[in-house]
């Protein structure tokens, strides 16, 4: 087969990429054209890569996967982009999709299932994994349903106190605490901190 689809991935798990990177290459219609652990260095690539379709992950240590898609699609308005990561909520997938996802895959899809959404998406047509597809059907949740630890880290951001102050009282890594700050951003569609504590006080979470 001579038109194979040419795929791109974005994503900082590096086990998880050579996977994907494996897996579609042993397919005899797709293939890996780049891959990128961060948006910077995706969009210095994209133009070289050129591909039809990119695997990207929601959460990346340089921003945001949602606005990163949106931008994707207004430079590149062929591009068939396909969300995988480990987020399931309704915001961040209505988010993903309304910016022009055309897929959604939760990181525990089988190899399987990654395969036909590239193929589905390829073809023009949405894929969303049952997961997703399942509660988009059902009547969107009022309430975030926050971890034990993320209400914890949540409170002492309305208290005011600095990563840094967070992670001492708390006893983590300053990475961990800002790994949940970017989680709860992400969860309450909250685009800074302000945004974030007076969605939390109108949710009652704090």
């Amino acid at each position: 087969m001579t038109n194979k689809i040419n795929v791109s991935i974005v994503d900082d798990h590096k086990l998880l990429v050579e996977g994907l990177v494996t897996t579609i290459n042993q397919t005899d219609f797709a293939q890996v054209k780049g891959y990128a652990y961060t948006i910077r260095d995706c969009w210095d690539n994209i133009r070289f890569w050129n591909p039809d379709v990119l695997l990207l992950d929601v959460a990346l240590p340089d921003g945001s996967g949602i606005d990163f898609c949106a931008k994707l699609l207004r430079h590149f308005p062929g591009l068939k982009i396909i969300a995988l990561t480990t987020h399931n909520e309704y915001a961040v997938v209505k988010q993903m999709l309304d910016n022009g996802a055309m897929g959604y895959l939760i990181k525990n899809a089988m190899s399987s299932e990654v395969i036909a959404a590239i193929q589905t998406v390829a073809a023009g047509k949405k894929f969303l994994c049952h997961e997703v597809d399942l509660m988009l059907k059902l009547p969107p949740q009022e309430n975030v349903w926050l971890t034990l630890r993320e209400k914890e880290v949540l409170l002492h951001i309305s208290e005011g106190l600095t990563n840094q102050e967070i992670a001492d009282t708390l006893f983590l890594s300053i990475e961990t605490v800002r790994s949940y700050r970017k989680n709860l951003l992400l969860k309450l569609c909250a685009k800074n901190t302000a945004i974030l504590i007076k969605k939390s006080i109108t949710l009652k979470l704090i």
